[in-house]
């Protein structure tokens, strides 16, 4: 079983970075992949970014990619989004989540392989 709270989120102004952090709990975290998912209003859930249990392979949304860096530090039971150069259309709920599965080290974006999920935090970004 593992426990997340997402954290960081908040009002920026397009250009701006901000720097989400995902704390967990639980004795398998440091086993599982977890990733980043967000939501807008009126729209679908998309991945965001992915981590590997071990921290040596990510994956990004084509959305994101160059301006987002996900990491993590297992000694602290940590997941961090790094978010830079944001935009008014990266307005949205982000989710942590983690997979059920562990040791895997592939890097899958759906958000299927996610079994556990905090409650999210907010960004909005203004233009």
């Amino acid at each position: 079983q593992v426990q997340l709270v997402e954290s960081g989120g908040g009002l920026v102004q397009a250009g701006d970075s901000l720097r989400l952090s995902c704390a967990a709990s639980g004795r398998t975290f440091s086993s599982s992949g977890v990733g980043w998912f967000r939501q807008a209003p009126g729209k679908e859930r998309e991945s965001v970014a992915v981590i590997n249990y071990s921290g040596e392979r990510t994956n990004y949304a084509d959305s994101v990619k160059g301006r987002f860096t996900i990491s993590r530090d297992n000694a602290k039971n940590m997941v961090y989004l790094q978010m830079n150069s944001l935009k008014p259309e990266d307005t949205a709920v982000y989710y942590c989540a983690a997979r059920g599965k562990r040791y895997y080290s592939d890097v899958p974006l759906s958000s299927n392989e996610y079994h556990y999920w905090g409650r999210g935090t907010q960004v909005t970004v203004s233009s």
